[in-house]
């Protein structure tokens, strides 16, 4: 049994991210679903960004690590989108992360907009579709690749077909539910392989 510390895509803690977050949970694992929003949920990418980016917005990384301060260190550490900010950041920089998944977002692992290196012995499995224009076009999937030759053989990249966003959330319209099975029969995998699991 893995425990799992998984953050919300930017339009919040849908219904779709809870239902997802109840697969891990069938399978065995503690899954922990912070809401960062307090509850807000937003119908598009575009309005969950602007909530975000507003001047009043809520502290994420501030809440982000305070889900995370009063849980053990030996967590996985997973996000979605957005989510995968708070995730990564998290697994590189508090000590004893036990593995991180990262779907549909990567940050990069070198350069000045870098966290810093990815820690030594933390295994990563990263998930996107290959023609989703903002995993694939936005830089994602070459940090994700990067992160993966670095890490080396306890790193995974898994691209599916189709260009959809936030396909894994099944309250939204982008959901596929194909894939979905795929990345979560993946995941599962994932953390039934990690030490302790």
């Amino acid at each position: 049994m893995a425990e799992v510390l998984f953050f919300h895509h930017v339009q919040g803690l849908t219904p779709g991210v809870v239902a997802f977050a109840d697969r891990l949970r069938a399978a065995g694992h503690v899954v922990h679903t912070p809401d960062l929003y307090g509850g807000r949920v937003f119908p598009t990418i575009a309005e969950g960004q602007a909530f975000n980016e507003a001047a009043d917005a809520p502290g994420l990384a501030a809440l982000a690590a305070s889900a995370a301060s009063d849980l053990p260190a030996e967590l996985v550490y997973a996000g979605i989108s957005a989510g995968v900010v708070h995730a990564q950041r998290l697994a590189q920089t508090r000590p004893g992360a036990a593995g991180a998944v990262l779907i549909e977002s990567c940050l990069p692992v070198s350069g000045e907009w870098a966290i810093g290196p990815w820690p030594n012995g933390v295994p990563v499995q990263i998930h996107g579709m290959a023609d989703d224009e903002i995993f694939a076009g936005e830089g994602d999937v070459e940090a994700a690749r990067e992160l993966v030759t670095t890490v080396g053989p306890t790193a995974e990249l898994f691209l599916y077909p189709g260009d959809r966003h936030l396909f894994e959330d099944s309250s939204l319209a982008s959901y596929d539910p194909a894939a979905t099975e795929l990345l979560t029969a993946r995941i599962v995998d994932f953390l039934g392989r990690l030490p302790n699991a």
